[in-house]
């Protein structure tokens, strides 16, 4: 390591000689433009926040209750005109001196605005007592009505914490319980929607007129039939199946009624069994042979 650098031992500061310089001299300094502002000479635009190498002097003659003001020397960046501002304890803010005019800024007039309200209305009360009182009044209804917004948040803010602390015992139990307490309601919901629906409607089979279909008597199959859905009123007494259907279909199920009654059977000829054969004779009856 290299030694460290110290003071000799016969070091005096009183015999250092005292520099002297100009009474108000100015210091180079690095800063930043303090408020956008809009250069006089050309109209360039410097915003908020732009370094500058300026140049820092102390204002001669000018201070607000023993604290010293600054004044500044900053170069357009368009046309290179001399700008200065200095500083504003009173409103511990920047005024523009030369050179620039600072932007709008509307919080500033707002401040400005209700400065000028509160001293007019100072001014007004020293001289009207009955106004002094209407003011109060408007200010204690003011305050009333802050009170019960106060309120109102804090109870929804309240409110907000039992749902959550809610939440996270529902959290805590399991969140299948709930899943399954709402399938369940849900299928609740199905069965009855079903129920209603089997009231309202009901399927009837309804045998097939084709050209393919035979008698009884000819073939040992079953007609075809199709199955046709009918509805129901909505009163208890069941209306009789064949009004609900329609005309071509009512006529088709008569036609097939009547044509699948079952055939007569034949009386047995017990003759025949027992090989007995009946001849018929003019004149003579009947002979058996």
């Amino acid at each position: 390591m290299s030694e460290r650098k110290v003071l000799p031992p016969d070091f005096d500061p009183a015999l250092i000689p005292r520099r002297k310089g100009p009474k108000n001299s100015q210091q180079v300094v690095r800063l930043m433009a303090p408020f956008s502002m809009r250069c006089n000479t050309c109209g360039e635009y410097i915003y908020k926040g732009k370094k500058f190498n300026a140049r820092k002097e102390t204002v001669e003659g000018e201070d607000y209750y023993g604290i010293k003001i600054f004044r500044f020397y900053i170069k357009c960046t368009l046309c290179s005109a001399e700008i200065t501002f200095k500083t504003d304890p009173k409103n511990t803010d920047y005024a523009a001196e030369h050179g620039a005019s600072r932007n709008f800024e509307p919080w500033r007039e707002e401040k400005a605005v209700e400065e000028e309200d509160r001293l007019a209305k100072l001014e007004e009360e020293e001289n009207n007592p009955m106004k002094v009182l209407e003011n109060r009044t408007v200010d204690s209804k003011r305050e009333m009505d802050i009170l019960d917004a106060l309120h109102d948040i804090r109870a929804r803010n309240a409110r907000n914490e039992r749902v959550g602390q809610s939440d996270d015992i529902i959290g805590r139990i399991g969140r299948e319980e709930v899943v399954s307490l709402e399938d369940e309601q849900r299928r609740r919901e199905e069965e009855e929607d079903e129920r209603l629906v089997r009231e309202v409607f009901s399927k009837v089979s309804v045998p097939d007129a084709g050209p393919s279909h035979k008698s009884g008597e000819d073939s040992d199959e079953a007609p075809a039939s199709t199955v046709v859905t009918v509805k129901r009123k909505a009163d208890d007494v069941e209306p009789d199946l064949k009004s609900l259907l329609p005309e071509n279909t009512r006529a088709m199920v008569n036609t097939l009624s009547a044509s699948l009654q079952p055939a007569k059977k034949k009386k047995a000829d017990n003759s025949k069994s027992l090989g007995i054969k009946l001849v018929k004779k003019k004149g003579k009856g009947i002979v058996a042979s």
